[in-house]
């Protein structure tokens, strides 16, 4: 299928004339949700999920329909009845002919002092996956791992150790909106020399088959 790379979290996935929108959020293009056939969200913060981006899509597209956890849905089904689906950890389903497992259950630790609240992460054909802000391990091989690479929950050694136990053929970045230009080389190469893995990032638009 091929996998483009939308702004921080956000990524397309087309296969047969279909297509897939993970994570368009307020960090992400107006337009990235558009033409979608199928959306999923991993958890409710704004850099994932955005309200307009997500109706945008569904207005668009009559036919087109979210899959999400239960803190998203409640925001967004009134407004379109049976079109939002409630997933969590364990489920599996098809979206738009894309065969999809659930995996995950919690947000990564921001600090001890802010609640945890629930995310999830989504394997797509049994080869691409997107954890959403945790470094949630599928018991699953991965082929292509969408690679959470600058958040405030997380620091490069565990970005390192999260690609090694996944152990994936390769890794993309996203959520990278945060790191600078001056920041990135450091990242790639680290990331590059100890994930034990095939590294790379691709610009905002850019396609890639996987």
């Amino acid at each position: 299928m091929k996998l483009t790379k939308k702004s921080h979290a956000c990524v397309r996935l087309e296969r047969d004339g279909r297509t897939l929108v993970l994570d368009p959020g307020g960090f992400t293009e107006e337009d990235a949700a558009l033409g979608a056939d199928a959306l999923l969200v991993t958890h409710e913060h704004p850099d994932h999920f955005d309200e307009g981006r997500l109706r945008a899509a569904l207005e668009a597209n009559p036919a087109a329909e979210i899959w999400t956890l239960r803190s998203v849905a409640e925001r967004i089904s009134a407004a379109f009845p049976g079109r939002v689906h409630t997933v969590g950890h364990g489920d599996a389903f098809t979206a738009a002919g894309f065969d999809v497992q659930v995996h995950g259950e919690l947000h990564a630790v921001i600090h001890p002092d802010i609640p945890r609240i629930t995310n999830v992460g989504y394997l797509v054909d049994g080869s691409v996956f997107h954890p959403g802000d945790a470094l949630t391990v599928p018991d699953h091989p991965v082929d292509t791992l969408l690679l959470p690479v600058m958040a405030p929950w997380n620091k490069i050694s565990e970005v390192i150790d999260y690609v090694r136990e996944v152990g994936p053929r390769r890794a993309y970045d996203i959520h990278d909106a945060l790191l600078t230009d001056l920041a990135r080389p450091i990242y790639d190469r680290q990331i590059g020399e100890l994930g034990g893995t095939d590294h790379a990032r691709l610009a905002p638009g850019n396609s890639t088959e996987v």
